[in-house]
């Protein structure tokens, strides 16, 4: 997906109306127009960034500062109990909009939403130390996050 095709990079660029809740030079956030509770709000960076795992550091940095900035305005603004913070990379993981973005959701005791997470487990012990060995090698060589 190139950015002149990308629904967010119009949100940003304003070509796009959105209901825009706070922005810095580099991030916007937004109502979600389909809200898993009212109040949820998008956070992305202006610029096309897609996947999570190729976005520049400093712009996570940036991102989740407008997140942590939205989440605390939930709580003061809405009233809200919690806060729910997600993000998904690829379709298989949930992503419908490939543009790297935040799902800040405003959470209500009794608002009814349930997140059904059913917890997996592991054979064992080796079982998890494999899987732990492979997570590793994978890591950058130089220890750079």
């Amino acid at each position: 997906m190139t950015p002149s095709d990308c629904l967010f990079c119009k949100i940003a660029a304003g070509t796009v109306p959105a209901v825009r809740i706070f922005e810095t030079d580099r991030v916007l956030a937004f109502l979600d127009i389909g809200p898993l509770i009212k109040g949820h709000t998008l956070v992305i960076p202006k610029a096309h960034y897609d996947p999570l795992m190729d976005t520049p550091n400093e712009v996570l940095a940036d991102v989740m500062a407008v997140v942590r900035t939205v989440a605390r305005a939930q709580v003061a603004g809405l009233k809200a109990d919690g806060v729910n913070i997600t993000q998904a990379n690829g379709a298989c993981a949930g992503q419908v909009i490939p543009h790297l973005h935040v799902h800040v959701i405003p959470r209500f005791a009794g608002d009814g939403h349930h997140w059904n997470w059913n917890a997996g487990r592991y054979d064992g012990p080796d079982e998890m130390t494999a899987l732990a060995e492979r997570i590793r090698a994978g890591l950058p060589k130089d220890g750079a996050a």
